[in-house]
């Protein structure tokens, strides 16, 4: 079974929740057709964690004129082919990503050797929901199990990527992985990003998460999984909640 087949909850759509449960339960239903700085940062995660594997799943598009009959059909065999085309230009910049990984002394560690891409599941033992992830890579630092996630940024200068972690809810991920990977394999994990920007000259920042940075996101994921709990259980998705809204004298 594929990883998005796994009937599990898992992060991205959990933090959904976080606006309302209804929320939540139209992401599921209606997944969101991958836009193009997803798919470059689909093939980039691929290149960069799994480079053995690339070719199996992607190609190098030729220079086509799409325009003409000739340049139609061979960009049809390309997509009939099963593999996922990728632009030169691309893939030089992917290459060019990996290079500065590998050229970083902690990051590579951190990111270049261990397990990557394995699905976790457990069963979350406060509600019994069945959750799933799936790290980047899991390895091994300093003497130390970690768990490593992989994030392409606009800036890894002081405080921007502070700010990401709240905008998209990586709190949270740090506090699922590292429980789920807990529950499932019954040993104690730290958590890292290794963040690199998406331009030239894709420098590299690692984030290493402390107590309270993993302490506030299980606080938002043991809140989160207690909504999708209740609703699920009575079936039940409520959008936002009414506020009363006051006048200059209650300012």
């Amino acid at each position: 079974m594929k990883y998005d087949e796994i009937p599990a909850v898992r992060r991205s759509a959990l933090w959904e929740i976080r606006k309302s449960p209804a929320h939540y339960k139209y992401a599921v239903e209606h997944p969101k057709e991958p836009t193009p700085a997803l798919t470059f940062g689909i093939a980039a995660h691929k290149y960069i964690l799994e480079p053995d594997d690339f070719w199996k799943e992607y190609t190098e598009l030729p220079k086509l004129d799409r325009r003409t009959k000739a340049g139609k059909e061979s960009y049809q065999k390309i997509l009939d082919s099963g593999l996922a085309p990728i632009s030169t230009e691309d893939l030089s910049m992917i290459e060019d990503m990996r290079s500065a990984i590998e050229a970083h002394p902690t990051a590579s560690k951190l990111l270049l050797s261990g397990d990557h891409e394995v699905p976790i599941q457990w069963t979350d033992p406060d509600t019994g929901e069945a959750c799933k992830c799936r790290p980047d890579c899991i390895t091994t630092y300093g003497g130390q199990e970690y768990i490593i996630d992989y994030k392409t940024t606009a800036s890894c200068e002081d405080g921007a990527f502070e700010r990401s972690c709240y905008k998209y809810g990586y709190k949270l991920q740090a506090a699922m992985y590292t429980e789920g990977a807990f529950n499932s394999r019954l040993v104690p994990y730290r958590f890292a990003f290794v963040a690199q920007e998406k331009t030239p000259p894709y420098a590299v920042r690692v984030y290493f998460c402390d107590d309270g940075f993993i302490e506030e996101g299980m606080e938002m994921y043991r809140e989160l999984m207690d909504i999708y709990h209740r609703c699920r259980v009575f079936d039940e998705w409520p959008g936002y909640e009414d506020e009363e809204l006051f006048g200059d004298e209650r300012r």
